[in-house]
């Protein structure tokens, strides 16, 4: 049996178990494409010879740790960085283990090297008034009026990922009530978000005006007619979300994105009194504990739930007398004792 050369377990790994075996999403491979194509040029440049003459011997332990580590001191890049490429190295050493079996020793070194412990980056989202605010400041002239405001609507409805909405589809949408969408997740799986009527009407009046006809056209498109991208759509939210940004009433500061919509949509739900695996569903979450997250950003409903609970005391009340020191019966039975 010949042993597989280094390329073209690369070549198998990328284009064939990472898309195709394991499901994952273009973005995604492409993060995992650039991890190794660091990682390969730090082994390379240890004994100085190009890329291609690498061998799979040369990839050990050692070079791993001294990859991670120059990502912390050399490249300067944060924890979280350094545990999203720690991952990716992972995968791919466990497919080494498993195509070479010569591997398999270092593949389990690299996979008992631990993910390094990291605060959970703080959640920000709109609040309804501001979600109100927003929109009522948006355009109702203009070329691309209409597409911008449906886009917003839309991700404030659904709560999708913006790579969900780039990856919109005309066949996607059923407009027809019960009004839903199917959006197209992580981990290639699909979920059914239920549209508001208001949502519904902006999306007909958004096909109508484009003319989409063909069941494979994107629903939200450039000037050119090709699908927005992952970063046209960040532009129009953050060019809509400038004003919302330096409110006063925000508690700190904040930077809004396609993501905040999710978030706030997520929290809204959560606030109208919607059961978290319903939301957990709505999203599209994999793992319930990213749903409960939500759960602690909420401050309206730490203070609805505070106001259940307060007792009706306070500093100057009277307290009442109780009700034994008044009974006479009581009192005189305990007087003849």
């Amino acid at each position: 049996m010949t042993t597989p050369t280094l390329g073209s377990l690369l070549y198998h790994f990328l284009l064939d178990y990472l898309p195709q075996q394991k499901g994952l999403r273009p973005s995604t491979v492409s993060s995992y494409r650039d991890t190794l194509r660091l990682f390969l040029a730090s082994v390379a440049a240890d004994p100085r010879q190009g890329v291609s003459k690498l061998q799979l011997a040369q990839l050990t332990f050692n070079h791993v740790i001294d990859f991670l580590r120059d990502l912390e001191h050399g490249r300067h890049n944060g924890i979280s960085t350094r545990n999203q490429r720690l991952a990716a190295l992972h995968t791919f050493f466990e497919y080494l283990g498993r195509q070479a079996p010569e591997m398999l020793h270092v593949s389990e070194q690299v996979s008992a090297i631990p993910i390094k412990r990291v605060a959970l980056p703080e959640m920000c989202f709109m609040s309804r008034e501001e979600i109100q605010r927003l929109f009522e400041q948006l355009p109702n002239r203009g070329r691309y009026a209409l597409r911008d405001h449906a886009l917003l609507l839309f991700l404030y409805n659904t709560g999708a990922r913006v790579q969900e909405v780039s990856d919109l589809r005309l066949a996607h949408l059923t407009l027809t009530a019960p009004a839903s969408v199917r959006l197209h997740g992580k981990g290639d799986k699909w979920r059914s978000c239920p549209l508001w009527d208001e949502m519904v009407k902006v999306l007909r009046a958004l096909i109508d005006q484009q003319h989409i006809v063909d069941p494979n056209a994107p629903v939200f498109t450039s000037a050119c007619g090709q699908a927005l991208t992952r970063y046209g759509i960040y532009k129009r939210v953050r060019k809509y979300a400038a004003d919302i940004e330096d409110s006063d009433a925000a508690p700190r500061p904040r930077r809004i994105t396609p993501h905040v919509f999710r978030h706030s949509t997520a929290v809204h739900l959560l606030e109208a009194g919607v059961e978290v695996n319903v939301i957990r569903g709505w999203l599209g979450h994999v793992n319930l504990d990213t749903t409960n997250r939500y759960a602690e950003i909420t401050l309206r409903m730490k203070v609805e739930a505070l106001k259940v609970c307060e007792p009706d005391i306070g500093i100057g009340k009277r307290h009442a007398q109780p009700t034994w020191q008044n009974d006479d019966e009581l009192m005189g039975w305990l007087t003849s004792l």
